[in-house]
């Protein structure tokens, strides 16, 4: 694709250098360049890119898109007011606007967007439906996996994907748009067949400041008739106002009026069987997924299901044969007559909802291991150790990502939330150690959440990501 053509799609204000350029691909990220590539520069909050232009040239750039002319630089420029708007125009054109040819769901909120997710994918799937799955857990479509990286990719990748997707017959994709990717307008002109709404509670305030703002990015996935069709959730308080803005959402929930509904639920620990009132069809649904958060989810899941046509029998086919979402409220392993899970959950709302479901079906007393990330959102903290301290008869405080921080500091942060509730506790820094000395509490009857960390396969500590998971370690300890 020559650079003319590519600039054709961005808001050039001057253009210096040749425009006939051969461009073989993009990347915005001078580490990662390869010859004949399109260099992407923007100011960011801490960094600024158009300090890595030498880099990228030496790497291979043929020309750079920039947001001011850069000096002694022979490769061509296209100078542009926003460089990260620019490179999803480019990524759009480039990929051929591989958007417009898949059916695509986005899923926000802060928690249960996974889940949501791979019950959309157990739904379609079995309604025959070539699907694909974009999110935290990874990406997969086609056969393919691909790890993840963040919960929703940079545009330039994002696209690619898409491509790929259209290329190997992938109809419908399933994929979480997280707040961050909002506020940064990563899925720029990209039109969702629907969005689905799950929750709005404390996160990311290290990024976003207040609730308000943080808010104000979920609602940016419905502004401007970006979804054709929205599926609300009516018992969030955000969620009511979607629904006040938003003229035909469909509404799921069990508290307020709604046109999706479940009744007669039963939970345990092998799962949750509810009635689905489905806008006025009844179907029992039967799910492998334990508490009722996931009752919530599957709702979701189904409502938005029935807007693409697929009857209620398949999607409860779909729902059951969802066995389990790596690290969400997963079932791991029984030992001594207890159950182990584990779970993502690492905000206050998150681990709370797990920790009740799990609290009324413990038998015995119920263990919690967690802690927080480092460098990010600190007000959390006690929290956690509130909401952890509500419910659990026994905490082991550990660290979870502590990335630059000093493990302890955070840990001494969520104590003063555990404090508060006067619960017996314990602090152990190392995760794996904690996680040992927890299961070697267990008796009959005994429940063990290790939450906060999920199906992640690192521990990152001091910029270093070590190889890391909570069912592998949980496993070597018990000898399973």
């Amino acid at each position: 694709m020559k650079l003319k053509e590519i600039s054709g799609y961005l808001n050039v204000k001057k253009f210096f250098g040749a425009d006939g350029v051969e461009i073989n691909g993009l990347c915005a990220d001078s580490r990662n360049v390869k010859k004949g590539d399109l260099f992407f520069c923007y100011k960011g909050r801490e960094h600024d890119s158009h300090t890595c232009i030498a880099e990228a040239a030496e790497g291979g750039a043929v020309a750079v898109v920039c947001e001011r002319q850069i000096e002694n630089c022979d490769l061509p420029q296209i100078i542009v007011d926003d460089g990260r708007t620019a490179i999803v125009d480019a990524a759009r054109a480039f990929y051929g606007f591989a958007d417009k040819k898949l059916r695509i769901i986005a899923v926000t909120g802060t928690n249960g967007k996974t889940t949501t997710t791979h019950m959309l994918a157990g739904i379609f799937k079995a309604a025959d439906k070539n699907c694909g799955v974009i999110g935290t857990l990874g990406i997969s479509y086609a056969g393919k996996f691909i790890a993840p990286e963040l919960t929703t990719p940079d545009p330039i990748f994002l696209h690619s994907v898409f491509a790929d997707m259209v290329a190997l017959g992938v109809e419908y994709v399933f994929m979480e748009v997280s707040a961050h990717a909002l506020y940064y307008d990563k899925i720029k002109g990209v039109e969702f067949e629907a969005g689905i709404f799950t929750n709005c509670s404390q996160d990311h305030l290290d990024f976003f400041g207040n609730m308000k703002d943080y808010a104000r990015c979920k609602k940016l996935l419905f502004k401007d008739g970006r979804c054709k069709r929205a599926v609300i959730n009516s018992d969030d308080k955000l969620g009511v106002e979607l629904l006040s803005e938003i003229k035909g959402a469909v509404s799921y929930g069990i508290d307020n009026p709604a046109d999706v509904f479940a009744v007669d639920i039963n939970e345990s620990l092998d799962g949750t069987s509810f009635v689905l009132n489905l806008s006025d069809e009844l179907y029992e649904i039967k799910l492998c997924l334990p508490a009722l958060h996931n009752v919530y989810n599957a709702m979701a899941a189904a409502a938005c299901a029935k807007l693409f046509g697929i009857k209620i029998n398949v999607i409860a086919k779909g729902l059951n044969e969802v066995k389990n979402v790596s690290g969400r409220l997963e079932r791991v392993a029984k030992y001594n007559g207890a159950e182990i899970f584990v779970d993502f959950a690492h905000t206050p709302d998150g681990l709370e909802k797990s920790l009740r479901a799990l609290k009324k079906l413990c038998k015995g007393k119920l263990f919690c291991v967690f802690g927080c990330g480092g460098n990010r959102d600190r007000i959390k903290r006690p929290l956690m150790g509130a909401a952890a301290a509500k419910y659990a008869d026994f905490i082991i405080i550990t660290s979870d990502n502590p990335r630059f921080e000093d493990p302890y500091d955070i840990i001494s942060e969520i104590e003063e939330g555990v404090k508060s509730c006067g619960k017996a506790y314990v602090t152990v820094s190392e995760r794996d150690v904690a996680t040992e000395y927890a299961i070697g509490l267990l008796s009959e009857g005994d429940v063990l959440l290790v939450a906060g960390k999920g199906g992640e396969q690192y521990q990152e500590i001091a910029g270093i990501k070590h190889s890391y998971n909570d069912n592998t370690v949980i496993k070597n300890i018990i000898g399973g």
